[in-house]
């Protein structure tokens, strides 16, 4: 065997293996991305909740609306936040005021017994839920995207390639790392 053949299968080998890291980190990056998107889809179902429970408690608890207040702007706010830290800051003050707007409800049984009320109830603790394992989903993938971009070899395809660690999706409020409560 001539030392050309020798040379010319170990750069093959560099060559595939390089493929093949690559292309691995293609695919994390890519269920990363998926897992955010995701997650946005969930939020999205939130928000388009929050207005109908918001109107559904006005009117019974009409007198409250420093707390109807604070839950459209920090629905609001969740919606127009760019990144992972902005969406989980966002996250946080809108998870403790719509546990403020089921405080309120709290006060009014007429409100509790109410059909729509509780339907809203139900939709909102099953996106809560799908809002959690989306939230796992997404920082598994995250952890598994940085691991492979830390490591050796793939590191080093990792740099050449620009691919970039990605923040994990961190609720900051101990409270706020717990489901909204919409059971009474």
């Amino acid at each position: 065997m001539s030392p050309l053949f020798l040379v010319l299968g170990v750069v093959a080998l560099f060559v595939v293996g390089a493929v093949f890291l690559y292309n691995g980190l293609v695919t994390l990056k890519n269920r990363t991305e998926e897992a955010w998107s995701d997650i946005d889809v969930q939020l999205k179902r939130r928000y388009d909740l929050i207005p109908n429970l918001v109107n559904t408690v006005k009117g019974y608890a009409a007198h409250e609306s420093g707390v109807f207040e604070k839950v459209t702007e920090a629905r609001t706010k969740a919606m127009q936040a760019g990144t992972v830290e902005e969406q989980a800051a966002s996250e946080n003050m809108l998870s403790g005021a719509l546990k403020s707007l089921f405080a309120v409800a709290e006060a009014y049984p007429d409100l509790k017994a109410n059909t729509n009320f509780l339907e809203l109830q139900r939709e909102l603790s099953d996106t809560e839920n799908k809002i959690q394992a989306s939230r796992r989903f997404y920082n598994s993938m995250v952890l598994a995207l940085n691991t492979k971009i830390e490591t050796v070899p793939t590191n080093i395809i990792a740099n050449l390639f620009n691919f970039s660690k990605r923040q994990f999706f961190e609720l900051e409020e101990e409270a706020a790392k717990q489901p909204v409560k919409v059971e009474f």
